[in-house]
């Protein structure tokens, strides 16, 4: 009798496995405004959710298609001006629709614009596809300068969130009932696009992007592969573009230029290209950084730039790479051998980024202040940048936390490859 029930019960269990993630990510979505209440926290979780659903269609073209796309934005600013002109039409009642169902729009003429650029771009890949993205999106930047009726010249266009009708009372005056929306929104496309990912054609993109030769000789078309996923993931970022204009009630032209194309490139990149889930910490983390650091420096910009260069040279599977090579050490347990190695190749190489990182934030105050404001403050501590001491202490910190910290790399290294060493027949590691 055991037996049967646990049988019968398995099925319920494994499908609770399946669903337990998305339960979890609609939990998390209903609680975090009661959890960050703050203005700036509303504002930073909607500008989070936005660009996780950017990032997650990029991720389509070049982590699971292989296409290196630099004209991204196009997309996610076309759907931006389409959906800021349907925000028009329902205020001025040319359409009576809810304001909640204006995203789709933006990702129809997201979809329409890939559908004519993928045509033809589509039919290679690699450098090829990354020049032709790159004057596709130069072109409707310059362009969105040029048709002042439609992209509003400089000024762009903008919106009122609060007109249509109103549905369940929400008439989307505050940031938080905003930030519900975006996270509806966020939750839906999250799924469709995991989904699209577990289908043949996801698979067969992954196929195309690792072998398109091979591809071919299995019966399948490489650029109808690549067309279909540059498709999806042009609707997708016309959504994206569609829930940015009602968040902001104003798009201009640099939803759709370069500088918003690389964004979503570091977004993807930091995250892990590699993983589904990559880009999504990679939006979270590239946020953060632009809400919040940007707050205490004006060179934030800077850290995001040498955090990219540095995960492309030391980590390009991304933050989520990293996380995920510590998988096979939990599931061993080998996790408590690994600590002291952290501590200390990890504690030296803060006091060589303390150092690094007040070089340059004392460099900066000097170019940019008078010469007569010589006193600057930095994470609470006031000094003269003219005197010599704050120098040399930041140029100690940095050289001997870096030459503590490559000294300890060896030791660090050997103690990684014995926690990942295949467990021996007596039950320690086989090295």
């Amino acid at each position: 009798m055991s037996n049967i029930s646990s049988a019968q019960s398995a099925p319920g269990s494994s499908l609770f496995k399946v669903f337990r993630p998305w339960i979890f990510l609609a939990v998390l979505l209903i609680i975090l405004p009661f959890i960050f209440s703050s203005g700036i926290s509303v504002y930073t979780m909607n500008l989070m959710g936005i660009f996780i659903i950017f990032a997650l269609s990029y991720n389509m073209l070049l982590g699971q298609g292989g296409m290196l796309s630099f004209g991204h934005a196009v997309y996610f600013g076309l759907g931006g001006f389409m959906s800021v002109h349907f925000m028009n039409y329902i205020e001025y009642e040319i359409f009576i629709l809810p304001m909640f169902l204006v995203p789709i729009f933006g990702g129809i003429i997201g979809l329409i614009f890939a559908v004519i650029i993928g045509s033809f771009s589509t039919r290679r890949a690699g450098t090829v596809f990354a020049m032709i993205s790159l004057g596709i999106g130069e072109l409707v930047a310059a362009s969105s300068l040029i048709f002042v009726a439609f992209f509003g010249g400089e000024e762009g266009v903008s919106g009122d969130r609060t007109m249509g009708p109103n549905v369940l009372g929400f008439d989307y005056a505050t940031d938080v009932e905003v930030y519900y929306l975006i996270a509806i929104w966020a939750f839906i496309t999250i799924a469709l696009m995991y989904m699209f990912s577990r289908t043949p054609m996801g698979r067969m993109a992954n196929a195309v992007r690792d072998n398109e030769e091979r591809a071919e000789f299995i019966g399948y078309s490489q650029r109808k592969v690549r067309f279909i996923s540059f498709c999806a993931s042009g609707f997708f970022a016309g959504i994206a573009g569609g829930l940015f204009a009602i968040n902001f009630e104003i798009v201009t032209e640099e939803n759709l230029n370069a500088l918003t194309s690389g964004v979503v490139l570091l977004m993807a990149y930091i995250g892990g290209v590699g993983f589904f889930i990559g880009p999504i910490i990679g939006a979270v983390v590239f946020t953060l950084l632009q809400t919040l650091l940007s707050n205490y420096t004006e060179i934030w910009q800077l850290y995001v730039g040498v955090l990219f260069v540095l995960t492309v040279m030391y980590a390009p599977q991304g933050l989520t790479g990293i996380l995920a090579m510590h998988l096979p050490v939990i599931r061993m347990k080998r996790v408590g051998p690994l600590l002291m190695p952290y501590l200390r190749i990890g504690i030296p190489t803060i006091i060589c980024l303390i150092g690094l990182v007040g070089l340059l934030e004392t460099v900066h105050h000097v170019r940019s202040m008078p010469a007569d404001q010589t006193m600057m403050s930095l994470a609470g501590l006031e000094f003269d940048t003219h005197s010599v001491l704050p120098w040399v202490i930041m140029v100690v910190f940095t050289v001997v936390g870096g030459f503590v910290a490559k000294s300890q790399a060896p030791q660090f290294r050997e103690a990684w490859e014995e926690a990942h060493a295949p467990v021996s027949s007596d039950g320690g590691s086989a090295k």
